[in-house]
């Protein structure tokens, strides 16, 4: 059942990516709106988001190797 959950996830989300890629109106892809959450043409929210997502990929690395 989680591999169920998971997978409709990634396709929602992979649908949703593919539909704002053609869509005419700019700032809904995924990476667009990361962009403006975390404010990436500041200094404060380029560092920011370069913590937090070296954080999360250094966790996620060990998570994912040593189970």
């Amino acid at each position: 059942m989680p591999d169920l959950f998971w997978a409709n996830l990634l396709v929602l989300g992979f649908t949703y990516e593919l539909f704002t890629l053609v869509d005419i109106e700019d700032g809904n892809t995924l990476s667009e709106r990361v962009r403006a959450w975390f404010r990436i043409h500041t200094r404060p929210g380029r560092a920011i988001f370069t913590v937090g997502w070296t954080g999360f990929a250094v966790w996620f690395l060990i998570h994912v190797l040593t189970g």
